[in-house]
Parts: C-alpha cells; structure tokens; sequence
C-alpha cells in the first residue's frame, strides 16, 4: 500500500510563522510608539476633563489610535503583496476593509474637533497672532495630509474586494494596492505625530 503523504498544515510552515512573529514585533513596535506620544504629551485626564472638545476629542484620539495599529498591519502586509511574498488575501481585505471604516471615522471626528480649534480665541487665533509658521504646518498640512488616507484606503479596499483571488493574476495590481498601502501608511503615521504635537504646543 502506498504510503500517503501528509502535506504540513499553515501553522506548521515556517515561513508563515516568521511572517506571524515580525507582524506581532511591528504591532509592538506601535504600540510602544503611541504609547510614547501619549507619554509626551498631555495626559488622558486633559482630554477627558471639561474642555469643550472632550467628546470629539477622545473619540477622534481611539479611532487614530486603532487607526495607527491596524494601518502598519496593513502597511507590512502590503510590502509583503509587493515583492510577491503573500498568497492569502483574506486577512489583507479584512484590514484594507477595516482601515477604510477607520479612516473615515478619524476624519469626521478630527472635523468636528476642528471646529473648536478655529473658534474665536482657540489654536488657531493664538498661532496665527504668535507663530502663523506653526499653524500652516501643525494645522493646515496637517488637516490636508489627513484627509488622504481617506480616498487611498477606500480604493485600496475597493479593488481588493473587487478583485479578490484574481488580484494575483495581474502582475502590476498586487504593486499598486502595496504602494497605495504604504502611503497611506505614511501620510497617516506623519499626521498623527503632528496631532499629537498640537496637544503639547497649545489645546483648545
């Protein structure tokens, strides 16, 4: 009788589990990252206290948060899509997926926030008398930067659930969706250390 072979399950193949090991020391990575921004910046009692932006402003702070963690999974998968060393797309149309909804939830809240920075006596007057460099850079680059990740996240999500499994047959579609994976990640990790920067400069 011939002698069956036994292929090794997903768990049991090494390279899946050196993927799964650098995906958790860069999830550590963030992690500590953010928790350094909370560090330098004001505490958690600020932004929950009496400020009249407390709401949107601890809102908009989880969501960029999450956004921050499940945007670098996303990021490293992408770079992995790129060179050609990720074959599953479930978990990378799960993130993309989840990215999008996050993206859209941080914007809506850092416009609402917005609105308390541009009132009369707020941010944004104190800057624009004292240091308007700080204010095109801290609010106005800032404010435009973010909303990038929007459209870059949606579209990413978009061809990954349009295309799904056939995304790997087209050699050029894998590159683009880990390039608009990346930039995203990029524009998203700069706007969130200038956020944070805001916090410490001056709150409203």
């Amino acid at each position: 009788m011939d002698d069956e072979i036994v292929k090794p399950e997903a768990s049991d193949d090494p390279r899946r589990r050196s993927a799964e090991r650098t995906l958790l020391i860069i999830i550590g990575a963030t992690l500590g990252f953010a928790g350094l921004i909370a560090v330098v910046t004001p505490p958690v009692a600020s932004l929950l206290g009496e400020s009249r932006h407390a709401i949107p402003g601890a809102l908009h702070g989880m969501s960029a948060i999450l956004f921050v963690i499940t945007g670098t999974i996303g990021a490293y998968m992408g770079y992995r899509l790129f060179f050609g060393r990720l074959a599953d797309l479930r978990d990378l149309r799960v993130i993309a997926s989840i990215n999008a909804c996050l993206s859209l939830l941080t914007v809506m809240f850092g416009n609402w926030i917005y609105i308390y920075y541009r009132a009369k006596g707020g941010p944004r007057s104190y800057f624009l008398e004292t240091n308007p460099v700080v204010h095109e850079i801290f609010f106005e680059f800032k404010e435009f930067l973010a909303l990038f990740t929007l459209p870059l996240s949606v579209a990413t999500a978009y061809i990954l659930l349009r295309e799904r499994e056939g995304l790997l047959e087209r050699r050029w579609l894998p590159e683009i969706v880990g390039v608009l994976l990346v930039i995203a990640w990029g524009c998203l990790m700069l706007v969130f250390g200038l956020g944070a920067a805001i916090t410490k400069l001056r709150s409203a």
